[in-house]
């Protein structure tokens, strides 16, 4: 009998990922959390560039994010539209363009975050944002 898929946990953004992967506090949190969790490609390329500034090439960092067992969603027009619609509300706060891709697949799917960005809380935005540090 096949194994029946997790049931999606929520959304990671780059921060959440890269405690795992660096070993970094509440990296515990997000594993207990990622089976069948979602990421934006576009989070995942800030994941490889801040993975190469460890001194860890991007087929080795591909490979640790496939032992994760999360899936990676492809950044799309729909999206890209909700991103450029999330600017006014948090550029005054610095939300960078990856943040709010993040942000855009958490309201899509109606998820929950899993990041360290505090100032995400402070955004007003009607979403389940879950610091884990």
């Amino acid at each position: 009998m096949a194994e029946e898929p997790a049931p999606v946990s929520g959304v990671f953004d780059a921060s959440a990922l890269l405690a795992v992967m660096l070993g970094e506090p509440g990296g515990e949190i997000v594993l207990a959390h990622i089976r069948g969790g979602l990421v934006s490609t576009i989070n995942i390329v800030e994941v490889i560039q801040r993975m190469a500034d460890h001194g860890v090439d991007s087929e080795e960092t591909l490979k640790q994010l496939a032992r994760l067992e999360i899936e990676i969603v492809p950044f799309d027009l729909d999206q890209a539209a909700v991103v450029a619609s999330l600017r006014p509300a948090t550029r005054h706060k610095g939300v960078s363009l990856a943040d709010r891709a993040c942000l855009a697949l958490a309201s899509d799917r109606a998820l929950p975050i899993f990041t360290t960005d505090r100032i995400w809380t402070e955004l007003g935005l009607p979403l389940d944002i879950r610091l884990i540090r």
